[in-house]
């Protein structure tokens, strides 16, 4: 059943429909004399009775945290798109699109704690199309879990073509809430139960992942969020503009609107970034929202906008805002309220391959920012695909020992596409290992560079060898040939210790291995996931699989080679990448250190 609001607000939720008058709320927050249903006063003489029957249905909501509590309910806006809320190219502003969902998250966040609320922090919002004159956009949001004294509030924003009647996912993000206290002590709030689908319980599930990934990196966000207010350390690229907090910019506490000074931050950042590449980019993501104090009318809200980094196809731009009382304008005494960095890119024309120009930092704090968008563009990579819930296809593909050369052929070529691919961003660079990451949609693949002091047919031959490998990778409890097609195929089982408090892993691998045909041409060792009938699922192990992985080992003198290694990122194999992704590990590195000194040392014994 839906409960109509104004201005095109809906409230979604079954437990309306046997209700006649407002929605219960706790008992603290309703009026201490008489009892309103709709907008007529009810009769003093019948005051009693509906009190009582008011309290019978409200009971639910406050008993202990095991008692049943209503689902969470959605809240909706539908609004066309006008050219008041237009860019000049005629999309939907982004500042504007920020604006409207603060304002339905803020209402979701209410509903459910029943009293004002105020935002923390609005993350991982991704921007996957835009909306245009005409189109009419719709924007849910519903309270996903309550926590002890903060609660999140996930938004989804659809565009629908009124000729089409086709809706396009516009973007979607996450934001936090406390209700907002009368006094020192912070609210409590009630729990989300009784969910009824599984996306609800999904979104519940993901909701302390995210809470959990957010605290896990607080303290190196905090690092990261550290701005120096010396002035003479700020990069010529950084832009300011003021705003005057009027009494239309804030709500009825005389609190700025977090959605508007969401906006004015939008409307620099974008100056920022449309000034260094000469043109209109566009807003694909906006991380760490962070809302650190409150601003009020009259207040002078100071924008400061500079670019932090540049990217292969994406530019970063930290916003922090500065506000100012009257006292503190006249003794120069800002108070910083909010931080965020906004993520652009160029708009996709065919035949042209979008670039930003590269920048470099001529102060300290301009190294400090430089560096921190770098963690922060892996911090977000890691995020992304550890939290997607998007089920994979089965991966491994059935073993036939009559088919083996067509699958054979297939595990080389998908490797040797693999390492073909384009723009590789470093993520660590040492003297003899370097990481890089590759990233497109749904697509990630890492690879591992190393510099070894043997012969390339002599790394060949021991990295084709799987069983070997438990004797320098953690990663492998125990190796296993099941089966030898040839001196090229071979079928190995290998298991995987756990890793984070997971599941110990198991995979079947097919190895395929080919020398080089002509000079120039790299040893290939090549690895994907197969079935076989004769290695079942073991207890104890969750059965995962590997799309392409593997090695090429490129020969650079008669005892020097270089050997890198490749890995295509699948739900099985990211468990243990993510450490490295995020930047909080360095298994990746260490493994390939161990690998390197395996190599050599083996090249010793056997001379020796």
């Amino acid at each position: 059943m839906t409960q109509s609001l104004q201005n095109g607000f809906t409230l979604d939720n079954h437990y309306l429909r046997d209700l006649k008058g407002p929605v219960p709320v706790p008992t603290q927050y309703a009026p201490s004399l008489g009892v309103h249903r709709g907008s007529c006063p009810v009769e003093p003489h019948k005051d009693q009775e509906i009190k009582k029957h008011r309290s019978a249905q409200a009971a639910p909501l406050l008993g202990s945290c095991r008692v049943q509590t209503p689902a969470p309910m959605d809240v909706q806006m539908c609004q066309s798109i006008q050219p008041c809320h237009a860019d000049h190219q005629g999309d939907l502003s982004a500042g504007q699109l920020l604006k409207w969902m603060d304002t339905i998250a803020c209402l979701a966040a209410e509903r459910h704690a029943g009293m004002a609320c105020v935002t923390l922090s609005m993350d991982d919002i991704q921007f996957e199309e835009t909306g245009r004159v005409g189109q009419v956009m719709t924007i849910k949001s519903k309270v996903n879990r309550a926590f002890t004294t903060s609660m999140e509030v996930g938004i989804r924003v659809s565009v629908q073509d009124v000729r089409e009647h086709v809706e396009r996912l516009v973007c979607v993000a996450y934001s936090t809430f406390v209700g907002k206290p009368a006094g020192p002590q912070k609210v409590l709030l009630r729990p989300v139960e009784d969910l009824c689908s599984a996306e609800e319980q999904l979104q519940h599930s993901l909701a302390s992942e995210r809470r959990r990934l957010r605290l896990y990196n607080e303290q190196t966000f905090s690092t990261l969020m550290i701005v120096e207010r010396s002035q003479n350390k700020i990069d010529s690229l950084l832009r300011s503009n003021i705003e005057l907090v009027l009494p239309p910019h804030a709500n009825h506490h005389g609190n700025t609107f977090g959605g508007q000074i969401m906006a004015w931050m939008e409307n620099a950042a974008t100056v920022a970034a449309s000034r260094l590449c000469g043109c209109f980019p566009s807003l694909r993501s906006v991380d760490m929202f962070r809302f650190r104090g409150p601003s009020s009318v009259g207040d002078r809200l100071v924008f400061k906008a500079v670019v932090n980094n540049t990217f292969n196809n994406s530019i970063e731009v930290g916003v922090r805002v500065e506000a100012y009382n009257c006292e503190e304008w006249t003794a120069n005494k800002p108070r910083h309220i909010n931080s965020a960095f906004l993520i652009y890119q160029l708009a996709n024309t065919p035949g042209d391959v979008p670039a930003f120009p590269q920048v470099t930092y001529t102060t300290q704090d301009g190294e400090r920012r430089y560096l921190s968008a770098i963690v922060r563009k892996r911090i977000r990579m890691a995020r992304k695909h550890i939290l997607s819930c998007k089920e994979e296809a089965p991966l491994s593909v059935p073993w036939d020992k009559s088919n083996q050369v067509y699958l054979g052929y297939n595990n080389v070529a998908a490797l040797t596409v693999l390492a073909g691919k384009q723009d590789w961003e470093a993520s660590s660079i040492s003297d003899r290992v370097a990481v890089y990451v590759h990233e497109e949609v749904e697509l990630l693949c890492v690879q591992v560079q190393m510099e070894v002091m043997t012969s390339a047919l002599h790394a060949f031959t021991l990295l084709a060898d799987l069983t070997l490998r438990p004797l320098w990778d953690n990663h492998y409890l125990s190796c296993e040939e099941v089966e030898r097609a040839d001196e090229e195929e071979t079928v190995y089982h290998i298991k995987c210790p756990p890793i984070n408090g997971g599941k110990s892993r198991d995979f079947v691998f097919l190895l395929s291995k080919r020398q080089p045909c002509k000079d120039g041409d790299p040893y290939v060792v090549a690895l994907r996931s197969v079935t076989v009938t004769t290695v079942p699922p073991v207890e104890g192990f969750l059965r995962s699989e590997a799309k392409c992985a593997g090695f090429l080992i490129h020969s650079l003198g008669l005892n020097s080679c270089k050997v890198c290694y490749y890995n295509q990122v699948t739900s099985g194999v990211l468990p243990y990448v993510a450490g490295n992704l995020a930047g909080w590990s360095k298994s990746m590195e260490e493994t390939a250190s161990a690998c390197t000194t395996f190599l050599e040392r083996d090249l010793i014994t056997t001379l020796y």
